[in-house]
């Protein structure tokens, strides 16, 4: 049971459309990928630029700061117990519903 000529010609081009379609629909898909990825970094930029803000308006001081003594004061912050304790708290309240929501 073979095919003719003309049968696998129109086959051949039957899966070329098909094949062109999937290649539009995968570069429609990386294009989506490409927008959501783009907006979660500027998502990303956005939430550390105003945490920045944030630290220097209740610290001025640090605007001084090298990023290498910046960086390790944050650390130093970051081990100390108090606030590890903190940091905690507020995670935890911040996953509990909240009451009347």
């Amino acid at each position: 049971m073979s095919k003719s000529l003309e049968e696998l010609q129109r086959e051949y081009e039957e899966n070329t459309v098909k094949l062109e379609q999937e290649k539009r629909k995968l570069r429609r898909l990386e294009n989506r990928k490409s927008y959501l990825d783009s907006g979660s970094r500027k998502q990303r930029s956005h939430r550390l630029i105003t945490r920045g803000a944030a630290i220097e308006s209740v610290m001025p001081e640090v605007k001084i700061l090298t990023e290498q003594e910046f960086y390790s004061l944050m650390e130093r912050i970051a081990e100390w117990q108090p606030v590890q304790n903190m940091v905690r708290l507020a995670v935890e309240n911040h996953s509990q519903p909240q009451d009347g929501n």
